[in-house]
């Protein structure tokens, strides 16, 4: 059983923090400082969990352009199991709920290999692909 929560208290941050830290540091290379940014207190951040068991991971913000997805994870081992699916769902309802979110883009930037995966929600690529830690990305959009 799959269940996304939004994350209310430090415990449950902390364990967000190290699934980012096992799959973007360890797997992908991505220097911590790089991770782990000053928009974290900012952010409404989330985790996942599979049979009780903390698996997942994402969180969104405000910015200047509008609403920005940002640090989709999910461990190795739980991969092709819906958890991603279930995250990304979630976090959707959290910012339609938001009422400040009204009118604003929703957006994120999307490494090349799971374009098509944002795509399946109704995200659409914009501009040129791009590099964001050595990593190749597209920037995606939520079409209207």
């Amino acid at each position: 059983m799959i269940e996304v929560r939004k994350i209310q208290n430090e415990e449950d941050l902390q364990k967000a923090f190290a699934i980012r830290k096992e799959v973007f540091v360890k797997e992908q290379n991505v220097p911590a400082q790089e991770e782990y940014d000053n928009h974290e207190s900012e952010s409404k951040h989330f985790l996942a969990f599979c049979n009780n068991e903390p698996c997942g991971t994402a969180r969104w913000r405000f910015t200047e352009k509008g609403i920005k997805l940002e640090r989709f994870a999910v461990l190795a081992p739980y991969r092709k199991q819906k958890v991603g699916k279930a995250i990304v769902e979630r976090v959707l309802q959290d910012v339609k709920n938001d009422s400040n979110s009204a009118e604003k883009m929703i957006y994120l930037h999307a490494q090349v290999q799971v374009v098509g995966f944002y795509e399946k929600f109704g995200f659409e690529k914009f501009g040129e692909m791009f590099q964001e830690c050595e990593i190749w990305h597209y920037a995606m959009k939520l079409k209207k």
